[in-house]
């Protein structure tokens, strides 16, 4: 018995019209249904699902919880630009190695936490072994050991 993958993700928002537009013109997702109080998206094969309700936001991050979106090198330019033209916040980003990619971290009209980057799980596991002397790492057969 294994997790099978993604299922969906499900972002509590304020405005289901303002969220509905920057899902769609912002990031480029297909709404595929829209409710009173939700919204369903599909994202490059991902499932996004908008819930409209009252609760306490801002626009504040208080943690590093985001969820991440692969883009291509040659597109990261392009992708910033659109960002900056639709007005979204941009958070001002860690220094970075250019051996850990490009990558740019933002928020949704409620405070949910973004990044587009361009590397892979390998690229950042082959910059760690090379500069990150501290960590081990784990072969999947070491794993639960």
């Amino acid at each position: 018995m294994n997790i099978q993958g993604v299922n969906h993700f499900c972002f509590s928002v304020s405005d289901l019209d303002r969220s509905i537009a920057f899902y769609r013109d912002v990031l480029g997702a297909q709404l595929l249904v829209q409710g009173r109080k939700l919204a369903y998206f599909d994202l490059a094969g991902l499932w996004i699902a908008l819930n409209q309700e009252d609760a306490e936001r801002g626009d504040t991050p208080s943690t590093y919880t985001h969820i991440a979106f692969t883009v291509k090198d040659q597109d990261f330019e392009a992708w910033l630009s659109r960002l900056q033209s639709y007005g979204v916040r941009i958070l001002e980003g860690r220094q970075r190695d250019e051996r850990d990619k490009l990558s740019v971290y933002f928020l949704d009209p409620d405070g949910h936490r973004f990044e587009l980057h361009t590397g892979t799980l390998a690229d950042r596991l082959a910059y760690y072994r090379e500069t990150k002397g501290h960590m081990k790492f784990y072969d999947k057969e070491d794993v639960g050991k």
